[in-house]
């Protein structure tokens, strides 16, 4: 891992942000930004919205509530193993028995 910075320029609701980021970091940051960009551009036409501050709060929310509805979504799949894994030890345990 690399110790040495790097310094990049990422564009969001029209403002340049300067940023000195470790150089495994900037791809992401870059597909971040740009996703941003692109949820802006797609609220600002469906809702005919123009203040960036409310844009901006929309695309947060949307965000954020993917991320919630992911973990939710994880959560119950962890579950779901559980209950299976649970299942097949009783099975593997009265085979033994």
């Amino acid at each position: 891992m690399s110790t040495d910075k790097l310094k990049i320029k990422l564009s969001i609701a029209d403002r340049v942000y300067p940023l000195t980021i470790r150089p495994e970091q900037e791809e992401g940051l870059r597909k971040a930004a740009k996703r941003i960009s692109d949820t802006i551009k797609k609220l600002e036409q469906s809702y005919a919205v123009r203040d960036k501050q409310d844009v901006l709060a929309m695309s947060a929310l949307q965000f954020a509530a993917e991320i919630e509805q992911s973990q939710l979504s994880s959560k119950s799949e962890i579950n779901q193993v559980e209950m299976k894994l649970e299942t097949l030890d009783e099975m593997i345990k009265k085979q033994l028995n």
